[in-house]
């Protein structure tokens, strides 16, 4: 009986780690792809071995899991609990995904790395760039993320964290991240120029405040369906659109001044 309790905490825990379903990550690179400058590209084609980014997007959801890169666990997201801010909320000393990033970004700024060493900061960055976009990746510390908030939506039992994960996405449009590039990466070079200012840390309370309208949103007492589809669909659309810009906008910034 306590190991079995054990081994479920194990998977509440693990489960927590997960931002964006393998489609949102996969979203997110696509259209950080279609945004590097030519230099940048290149250097990413070799430093990756050939292999795109699209490829590793979700490589840290799994490695995490692993013994060897199990320090990364609590790097996916910042627990921000209902009346505390981004700014006064308690940092894990395990770090969090503002910390993560900008230790990352901050290794690859500076030459020197060996290219393993590169290659796993850039896969890093890869990854929590798009959980930094999930707003169930600066939910409440009380509840995991949404991992323990239960909503039933089209008359089942999920919990928000896993509706935001991938369920909501799926329901908004059931598209390839091919297809999900190509519909929404259509901004202008003014709306790509706006999405890009700021900093990890404004655009980590960026996402802060919308989970605070999701959890307002999604009572355990509401029956979530179409209504909730809509208005959140767009809202999922711009997400993975920051998402992928700001991921290109940090490698651009990097690999063009090498």
């Amino acid at each position: 009986m306590k190991h079995s309790f054990t081994i479920i905490l194990a998977l509440i825990f693990t489960i927590q780690c997960f931002g964006w379903s393998q489609k949102g990550h996969d979203t997110t690179c696509s259209i950080a792809e279609n945004h590097l400058t030519t230099k940048t590209k290149s250097c990413l084609t070799a430093l990756l071995d050939g292999k795109s980014l699209v490829y590793w997007s979700n490589w840290l959801d799994n490695a995490s899991n692993t013994p060897q890169y199990a320090y990364t666990k609590t790097w996916h997201y910042k627990n921000i609990d209902a009346g505390q801010t981004i700014d006064n909320a308690p940092v894990l000393e395990t770090g969090d995904i503002e910390t993560a990033l900008n230790e990352q970004i901050d290794k690859l700024m500076h030459s020197g790395l060996t290219k393993e060493d590169e290659q796993l900061a850039l896969k890093i960055v890869i990854h929590l760039m798009g959980d930094l976009h999930q707003p169930m990746h600066m939910g409440h510390k009380s509840d995991r993320g949404g991992n323990q908030c239960m909503v039933t939506f089209f008359n089942r039992e999920h919990n928000l964290h896993e509706l935001w994960d991938g369920t909501l996405v799926e329901r908004a449009h059931n598209w390839t991240h091919t297809e999900w590039r190509e519909e929404i990466d259509r901004l202008t070079i003014e709306q790509i120029k706006e999405i890009e200012e700021g900093d990890i840390h404004s655009w980590a309370a960026q996402t802060h405040e919308i989970a605070k309208e999701v959890y307002l949103d999604s009572p355990s007492d509401k029956k979530l369906s179409y209504s909730y589809v809509a208005k959140w669909t767009p809202i999922i659309e711009q997400q993975f659109i920051r998402g992928g810009i700001r991921l290109a906008y940090v490698l651009n910034s990097i690999y063009d001044n090498r």
